[in-house]
Formats: C-alpha cells, structure tokens, sequence
C-alpha cells in the first residue's frame, strides 16, 4: 500500500465524517501543507468551501458564519504562522462561546525543531483557548486508523458545540508527496454510511426540588429586576417576557440579548438604564433586593456599576452552560441550567402577582427618558448620539444589525429603543475587540440578509482587508461608517485628562480616505452630508447589492460634550422627577 492511497483514504474517512456530524461550511486559507485536506474538502457535495488568503480575517469570517448559524463551522490552514494568525479569532470564538473546529496542517515529526522551512510549534497552540486539542496521527488506511480519523473528528464536532460551545483544534502532519488521489471512490467506502458515532447531549437541568426552593426565595419580593445580556437561544424572548409578567419584574434588555425588537411582549423591557442609572437619585429609587440575571455581562458600565452597588440583593445567575459569568463575585446562586427550560419551569411554580408599584416606577423612569431622546433629533449636525436613535426608525423590519465595539456597542446599548421589528443584534462581545469585525459582519452576512454593520474608522481600517469576501462571494453589506478620526472611546476615559500626549497615545488620528479603499474592493462609497441625507441613503440601500458604505464623519470633542449634556439634562429631569414622588 503506498502512502498516496493511505493519506487519500485517511482524508476522506475524517472529511466524509465531517460532514455527518452537521458541518456544511469550511474557509480555506491556500496553502502548500494543508493541500491534501483542501482537495478532499473540495470533493465533498456536502461542504461549502469560502478561500480567504488572510488566516486572521478568514477565522473572523468562519467566526460569523458559526455566530450567525449555531452551527461548527471548519477552518482550514497550512503549517507556520498561517496558523498563528488564527489566534485572535479563536480567542473571540472562545470567550463568546462559538463553535469552531480549527484543522491546521503541520509538518511531519521528523521535520520539527530541526531548521525546517515554515515548521514552529503548533501542539497546543492556542494554549487553554481552545476546549480541546488532539495531535493527530500519520495518515494510515488500516480499519483501526480509519475508524480513529472518524471517531476524532465526531469528537471534535460534539466538543466544539457542547455548551459552553467553543474553539476545538486537530493539527495534522502531513509528509510529501501532497496530492491525494482524486481518482479513487473518496466517500462511498464507509464502515457506517450513516456516521461513525453519534454523540448525544443534553441540557443542564435543575429538579423541581431545587426550583420550588428557588421560587419560594423569589415569590412575594416586590422590588426584583430581571437582568438580559447576550443570548442566543430563540426562545428566550418569549419565555423570559412571560416570567418578567408573572413576576412582576423589569427586564434591563441589553441590546444583544434580543429582547429589545421583536414580535414579543416589550411592556416590561427597560432599554435606557445606561442614562437614567447614572444618576444617584434614581438609583436609590430603584433599588433592588432581588435580581435575576441571564446571558453574558451587559455592556452598559453605568448598569455593571449598579449591580455592584447592590450587592445586598440575591443574585441568581442562570447560565445553561455552567460557566462564571460573575466578575464582581455578586452571584449568590449560581444556577445551572438552560435559560428557557428554567423559564418554562418557573411559570408552573409562580402564581400571577399583583399589580406592583415597582416595576411602574422602572417603567417611568424610562419613559421619562425616552422622552428627551428628542433631544437627539435636534442635534443637526452629524453627531454619534443620533445615529442609532435614527437607526431605530431607519432600519427595515428582520435585518440584522452588527455592531462594532468601542463607542458604537455603547451607543447602540444608550440610544437603540424597543421596537417590534425583529432586528437581530450581534457584536463580538467574548473579548470585546476590534479586530476582524468586517470579516465576522461579512461571515454572518452570507445567511442573514440584509445585514447592516456600524463601526468606527479604526475598526474599519483594523480589518479593511476582510472586505475581499464581500467582493469574492458577492456579499450584500451596508456599512455605516462612524469616522471620527482616532479613538473616540478613550474620550469618555481618564485619559483624556492629561492632554499632553493624548492624540498620540490614544487618539490616534489616521486621516485616512477610506472612498478608496472601497473602491478597490469594487464597493459604493456615499459621504453622508446631512440627516435628512442619512434617511435618504439608508431607504435608497434597501435590496441593493453589493459593498455599500456610507460614512459619517463626527467630532470626537463636540461628540463627548453632546453624550455629557444630554446625560446632564436627562439626569437633572430624573433627580425633579424621584423629588416629586417622595413629596
């Protein structure tokens, strides 16, 4: 048997396996170490393959794909710094619980730590950010080592999505010669056509023990709030809406636990706590002795601060996939079950409560701040503190809506009000970075259209070169680009009170021309001159294709006295408002 036969049967049992365990989408970075697992990859009717020369902006884009569908997506990659590039992405797939299965090619044992071109230390790679590494063996055709190619990777598959999903990452030594042989019958020679080995799980659950002692610690506290970060689960919504009314409860809806828009019940969604929780009287107001919390860490800072000044109240964290989401250490239960199967079960063992003069006070507080959101329309020139109140109105019912970080997830969370749209709302929020943003917006938006991305010019240019996919694959994306010229979060930070080197060491102003860069990559570029130009492109986009990128150009000075007087004047309004009701 020679080694060609060996290495294509090997192949060919690990990719048809692949493609049993649910994985449909594999982006290839070419390279000459990873071709035998390319050309297989490529044979397969079941796997789509997306070719991304960059392995940085390529394992953002697979990051999208995966964030987008709850599916494993694959990445491949030749040996050296190919895989290394990988890394930001699969920190980002690890700490926002994506699933990824990371394939990178090496070379062979014999071929290590020995001068060998393009050869560096790949065991282990990604350290303690992958969920679980596995150095794969020689290729070899015999039934043992053909049924271990297929039980790894069925492995691998099962790890990568088992809650908390994450990153997985098989590294394959390859010896020359390269080439697989295509001529052979690659994927009808299976021991079990079906699959080599399913592995099943199931969700964390508590018994109705333990949730009728929860509920009896719950039940008759009046003043309890109901805490909403990140979610993914589709569910949610509707369940968590039907506790919030059962309870009697507040819901503080962050942006990406998608309970902001939607066809389900807003009543009780409070979405302008990051304004009205930075003043003192309202917080006292409001004070809680309960509170429910759900999903990742918010991103407000003024709500984080909140739950830290609370630390009096029970805080139950219900997390479905058994992790720590508690940096405070202000958790007095930690609850280990799936979010919607504990909603579900606490509606059985919760009676209807009574109208309760808590929630209303929630309830006006954020009225009254919603109304002088007004406030932002006034503002004429082009300004950040409008964007997402205009976006609000703007954005066509079931897009999806991808944000930046920096200051654009901040306004989005202060200014982005409850709707029933249905607009899907994601970010990169696992280790909130700026890096390879264009690349995920673009992954996701090859199934969810139309998809709008916001973000800011450094962001922008930290990953222009992922706006290739769009041009390759015929990606539609909107992209409003928020141009401040530098960093306009470290504004807003203590920084900015030493002014002697700020723009150089924080502010970092670029000057860059963006229109051609666009232009390169075969995209529409529109500077926004006006609001009323703004509406007028947003309406035009809709059904467009194609890269279209509309740009706003801001001030960052005049932006933090806009966010600082409108949170003065709205803060103001609350403290007569709080005085009223204790008189």
């Amino acid at each position: 048997m020679n080694y060609q036969e060996s290495l294509t049967s090997y192949i060919a049992a690990f990719v048809s396996e692949l493609v049993h365990t649910g994985v449909t989408d594999v982006v290839v970075s070419p390279g000459s170490r990873s071709t035998p697992m390319a050309m297989v990859m490529a044979e397969h009717p079941g796997l789509k393959l997306h070719i991304h020369v960059d392995e940085r902006s390529a394992a953002f884009f697979g990051l999208g794909i995966a964030k987008i569908t709850n599916r494993p997506v694959a990445l491949l990659c030749t040996s050296g710094t190919a895989a290394a590039n990988y890394f930001p992405a699969i920190v980002e797939a690890r700490y926002s619980r994506v699933p990824l299965i990371v394939l990178t090619a090496d070379r062979p044992h014999e071929l290590r730590e020995v001068g060998a071109p393009q050869a560096i230390d790949q065991i282990h790679l990604y350290g303690q950010h992958v969920k679980w590494f596995a150095e794969m063996a020689l290729p070899e055709k015999s039934t043992e080592m053909i049924r271990y190619a297929r039980t790894v990777c069925a492995r691998a598959a099962a790890i990568a999505s088992q809650a908390p999903a994450g990153p997985v990452h098989l590294n394959f030594p390859f010896r020359e010669p390269l080439i697989p042989n295509l001529d052979d019958v690659l994927f009808q020679q299976e021991e079990r056509p079906n699959g080599y080995v399913k592995v099943r799980g199931g969700e964390l659950t508590v018994d109705d023990t333990q949730l009728t002692e929860i509920v009896s610690r719950i039940s008759g506290r009046e003043k309890g709030i109901i805490v909403c970060g990140n979610i993914a689960d589709e569910k949610f919504a509707a369940n968590i809406t039907e506790v919030a009314e059962r309870l009697k409860f507040p819901i503080l809806a962050d942006p990406l636990s998608q309970l902001r828009s939607g066809k389900h019940r807003l009543d009780d969604v409070i979405e302008t706590y990051d304004t009205f929780l930075r003043n003192k009287e309202a917080k006292a107001f409001l004070k809680p002795d309960v509170i429910l919390r759900f999903g990742a860490m918010p991103v407000s800072k003024a709500l984080t601060i909140f739950l830290k000044e609370n630390h009096q109240a029970d805080q139950y964290i219900i997390d479905g996939a058994g992790g720590w989401r508690d940096p405070a250490a202000l958790s007095t239960e930690m609850i280990y079950c799936n979010e919607s199967y504990f909603c579900e079960k606490l509606l059985t063992h919760v009676q209807p409560g009574k109208s309760s003069n808590y929630i209303e006070k929630w309830q006006k507080v954020n009225q009254l701040t919603k109304d002088y959101f007004g406030l932002l329309k006034d503002v004429t020139r082009l300004s950040e503190s409008r964007l997402f109140s205009q976006l609000t109105d703007l954005l066509p019912d079931g897009a999806t809506l991808f944000v930046g970080n920096s200051m654009p997830i901040r306004d989005l969370d202060s200014f982005f009000t409850k709707n029933h749209k249905s607009i899907k709302i994601i970010a990169n929020r696992g280790a909130n970075g700026i890096d390879g943003t264009v690349s995920t917006a673009l992954g996701a938006a090859l199934y969810s259209q139309p998809l709008y991305l916001v973000l800011g010019d450094l962001t922008f240019f930290h990953d222009l070169n992922g706006l290739i996919a769009a041009k390759l694959y015929d990606i539609d994306i909107r992209i409003i680009l928020v141009n401040n010229n530098g960093g306009g979060i470290f504004s807003f930070l203590p920084q900015s009170q030493h002014p002697k080197n700020f723009e150089l060491l924080f502010g970092t102003p670029l000057n860059i021309q963006f229109e051609n860069a666009v232009r390169m990559f075969n995209g529409e570029f529109t500077k926004i001159k006006d609001w009323d130009h703004f509406s007028e492109a947003m309406t035009d986009s809709v059904g467009k294709k194609g890269i279209h990128v509309y740009e706003i150009e801001t001030n960052r000075e005049q932006n933090t006295t806009e966010h600082r007087d409108f949170w003065r004047i709205v803060s103001q309004e609350i403290s007569n408002f709080v005085k009223g009701e204790h008189e």
